[in-house]
């Protein structure tokens, strides 16, 4: 036997790459002969059913005279449209702890119902003894998704019913890191921009008097300071990315891990893995990485053809990352528009006011008027296409000074809420593990000694 000339990791697994590409590709064609829904939705973009749920439901599309029709999109948080939710709180008070309630329990709070919970989430917004020094600042990183992921599980060991299923367990258990989740994200940041940008170094705690926005802002800002307005924009971004329906990638996770009978903290783990996708939670962060393309290459901003032409150019693969996608146009489920961009919108727009970006607001309405016709033009698309809420959502967070790294970690501090109804829903209901069923399309074949491979 000849021995080879040794490889080096890399070579070896890049030949192992390719061997897996050979023996895993499954001819597309097999898919629609087998009935295989890929991505869990049929051709016209409909979810496979696999649950129900009380918690929430997106509607885009209305049946008329037997035939579905696009319709503007709606959202429906426990019966309540999101629209007379944020409604009901803008410019009287913050809206993430009345709407969590919402989530959680079954019911608007009244004031007092939501003073208590307000109380509660003040009194377990605290980290064991010395876990920020200890956990947090051990081994930064810039990926803040996998820090908190990490903060999460690593508090399991903090928790001495870590695996007591019962109602009330689970129910604290969310609570608890429904409250911290906020401090581990923007610890995680300090400790990152501290050991890895050598910036300065600063924890501050959270205020038992304040809301969440407000807290949130208040620890990663040096000086603490934040305007009203500041916190009722993050606010309301918090409320509308808290529950989107029960189909979307995390929290189907959050349903499936839950489903085997794992503790909290390995659900929401879990939950985290899937948000952190940029076809998930990370799409807002592509948002700004065009957008920003797009200011350098486009000279004059309120020349609307040279805007349509460097579009078509991005549809056509020619510009920023060449993938062919207007990033924040375009939603799986909403046609002609995203309730919560439409929603957003009116408090980006005083935001941008506030701080001076009207120029940069404009920009954005141009292309978000734009885009669907270019997308039109070129792609054959089975429903219409709009502004989903991360056209905007980056933007937002730009003019808060949050940093790029932050932005998905904004996401998961307020879908924890979500993914914690979700799991208690399927707790309360379901007894039984979800298995789904995969096809075998293999050839069976004959044992070979290994002389005669």
């Amino acid at each position: 036997m000849v021995r080879q000339e040794k490889k080096t990791f890399k070579e070896y697994v890049k030949d192992c790459a390719a061997l897996c590409r050979e023996t895993d590709c499954i001819d597309a064609e097999l898919f629609d002969k087998y009935g295989v829904k890929r991505g869990l939705r049929d051709k016209n973009g409909n979810g496979v059913l696999s649950g129900l749920t009380h918690i929430s439901k997106i509607e885009a599309f209305q049946v008329e005279n037997g035939e579905k029709v696009p319709c503007d999109g709606q959202l429906w948080y426990r019966g309540y449209n999101v629209i007379d939710l944020v409604n009901g709180f803008k410019d009287k008070h913050f809206g993430f702890e009345e709407v969590a309630h919402l989530l959680l329990f079954g019911k608007l709070p009244s004031r007092e119902e939501l003073e208590n919970f307000c109380l509660m989430l003040a009194e377990s917004r605290t980290l064991p003894t010395n876990f920020t020094r200890d956990v947090i600042m051990k081994a930064p990183s810039s990926d803040l998704m996998n820090s908190i992921t990490r903060s999460v599980l690593t508090l399991a060991s903090y928790d001495e019913k870590v695996n007591d299923q019962s109602l009330e367990n689970v129910l604290e258990q969310c609570l608890r890191l429904i409250s911290v989740m906020p401090m581990l994200g923007v610890y995680g940041y300090h400790a990152y921009n501290h050991y890895e940008r050598d910036d300065s170094l600063y924890i501050h705690r959270p205020d038992e008097t304040l809301s969440t926005a407000e807290n949130i802002l208040l620890m990663l800002r040096p000086d603490k300071q934040y305007t009203p307005l500041e916190a009722k924009v993050l606010d309301a971004a918090l409320v509308l990315h808290m529950e989107h329906g029960g189909g979307n990638n995390s929290t189907f996770t959050t349903r499936v891990v839950t489903s085997a009978g794992s503790d909290t903290y390995s659900v929401m783990a879990a939950a985290l893995s899937s948000l952190k996708g940029p076809k998930h939670g990370g799409a807002n962060i592509k948002v700004v990485e065009m957008m920003n393309d797009i200011r350098k290459k486009v000279k004059d901003w309120g020349d609307e053809d040279e805007i349509r032409h460097y579009l078509e150019r991005l549809v056509d693969k020619k510009e920023f990352d060449q993938k062919g996608l207007i990033y924040g146009m375009g939603h799986a489920v909403y046609s002609l528009s995203d309730p919560r961009a439409r929603i957003f919108k009116r408090f980006v727009e005083s935001l941008a006011i506030e701080k001076g970006r009207m120029k940069d607001y404009a920009l954005y309405s141009t292309i978000e008027r734009l885009a669907p016709e270019v997308i039109a033009k070129t792609r054959k698309i089975y429903k219409g296409v709009s502004a989903n809420v991360d056209f905007y959502s980056g933007f937002v967070y730009s003019m808060l000074d949050i940093p790029l790294e932050l932005y998905t970690p904004i996401f998961a501090m307020a879908r924890i809420v979500g993914w914690s109804a979700h799991r208690i829903e399927e707790l309360v209901n379901v007894d039984k593990i979800m298995r789904p069923a995969y096809r075998s399309i293999m050839d069976e074949r004959e044992y070979l000694d290994m002389d005669d491979r």
